[in-house]
């Protein structure tokens, strides 16, 4: 495949990338100009569905998210609680829903990865994962194929990575036909005193790479898990990502074997919208602008863009602010790992993130409105219809064949064909 060609960016465009035309038009007033094929790129997913919320983010803030045994709710990777004796509990569950639907087994896959790098970013050692698992009519063609794809693709990271998962559920409904419902949950533990966030500090710090190389799997692929789905859907299997589970043990103990020295001042995975999001949230929750030369960016695949580098979701990636004076001892630690580590930026005080590619700026925005400026939307609703009140009903069947008949529906039937494929011991 080759690198994506820039084309004239307009609204036109925009719309191409999952822009509206009134959001297109506050991206020109945000930028004063016309922003460039990259800076379009960096709008379309930070103001996605999937990363901005924009449409359920008026309703999550009226959730309660305050108590005294939480120590961080929402605004970090993954929450945090205590749990006694010093220690806490971090755990998030998060969807990978239209990925899983277009690449069933990958789909589910990196959304266990991706959980599991939420969680360990905060500084514990994932101990458990669950699930809970939406299909269609298990009559529809494609249930069966989805069904296969997503349970394998849970298994086989969560097995690999040596994680065990404990515990999940699994409805059948028409309503999810052609849209199932993957979520992915995963708890771990860590000392009270031992968390760490992801607000990037420090003017001239180093910002690190770590982990996989960036490919081309996974570009647009928030915007993708944002828009609606059409016959057309499964030619979108090039935006979902490819995972890697026997890497990510390896990010797990390299990233948990620094988080033991004091080199870390902000981490961060790179999940939706890769290193865009991740580069970006970090600054922009220290209050710093950021500078990132892509041409250190550890790559895969020859002459990739700088646009293509900054929306890769490419699986198994962390971004790292560290001390000035510890990066030799963070790059000993992912040598040691086998794990790409590379310098590709630092810390700046303007409150813009800056791209250079081949010695020329391919974008330079103001981070505060990527994030202040997001959209809102409160869509349309309508009152939920009151359910029809249950008849009595004689079953001439009688008593021993109805109870068969219930024990053997999709939603009462036995659900060990999928548990067994899950290591719960590991």
């Amino acid at each position: 495949m080759s690198a994506k060609l820039p084309r004239p960016v307009d609204e036109a465009l925009a719309r191409e990338f999952g822009l509206t035309a009134e959001e297109y038009g506050n991206v020109l007033s945000i930028m004063g100009r016309t922003p460039s094929f990259t800076e379009l790129g960096i709008f379309s997913v930070m103001w996605s569905e999937h990363c901005s919320y924009k449409s359920s983010r008026a309703f999550l803030r009226t959730l309660p998210t305050t108590a005294p045994w939480v120590i961080h709710g929402p605004g970090e990777n993954a929450g945090v609680v205590d749990i006694g004796q010093g220690l806490a509990a971090i755990f998030k569950m998060e969807s990978h829903n239209h990925p899983s639907f277009i690449e069933p087994y990958q789909g589910a896959a990196t959304g266990v990865g991706g959980i599991l790098r939420d969680v360990f970013t905060m500084g514990a050692r994932p101990v458990a994962n669950l699930n809970a698992l939406r299909f269609g009519d298990p009559d529809n063609p494609q249930t069966r194929r989805i069904v296969d794809g997503v349970v394998r693709g849970v298994g086989g990271y969560g097995n690999c990575v040596g994680v065990p998962t404990v515990g999940g559920e699994i409805n059948f409904h028409p309503a999810y036909d052609g849209n199932p419902l993957v979520n992915a949950m995963t708890v771990g533990v860590a000392r009270q005193d031992r968390i760490f966030l992801s607000a990037a500090a420090g003017v001239g710090n180093p910002v690190i790479y770590v982990g996989s190389k960036t490919g081309r799997d996974g570009i647009h692929g928030a915007t993708m898990s944002s828009s609606e789905f059409d016959e057309d859907a499964l030619a979108k299997r090039p935006t979902v990502q490819v995972g890697d589970p026997f890497v990510e043990k390896l990010l797990i103990e390299a990233c948990l074997e620094l988080m033991a020295t004091d080199a870390i001042v902000a981490i961060q995975d790179m999940g939706a919208a890769g290193l865009t999001s991740s580069a970006v949230e970090m600054a922009g929750k220290g209050g710093v602008g950021i500078d990132l030369d892509l041409d250190h960016v550890p790559q895969r695949e020859r002459g990739m863009s700088a646009y293509e580098m900054m929306l890769s979701e490419s699986q198994e990636r962390m971004l790292i602010v560290l001390r000035p004076d510890r990066t030799e001892q963070a790059r000993a630690i992912f040598d040691k790992w086998e794990l790409d580590f590379a310098v590709i930026g630092h810390l700046t005080d303007t409150g813009n993130i800056v791209i250079r590619h081949k010695g020329a700026v391919e974008a330079d925005i103001p981070l505060a409105p990527l994030a202040d400026q997001a959209p809102v939307y409160h869509r349309p609703t309508a009152p939920a219809q009151p359910p029809l009140p249950l008849e009595p009903i004689i079953d001439p069947v009688g008593t021993e064949q109805a109870l068969m008949r219930l024990i053997g529906c999709p939603d009462l039937a036995s659900r060990a064909w999928v548990y067994n494929q899950y290591d719960s011991t590991v």
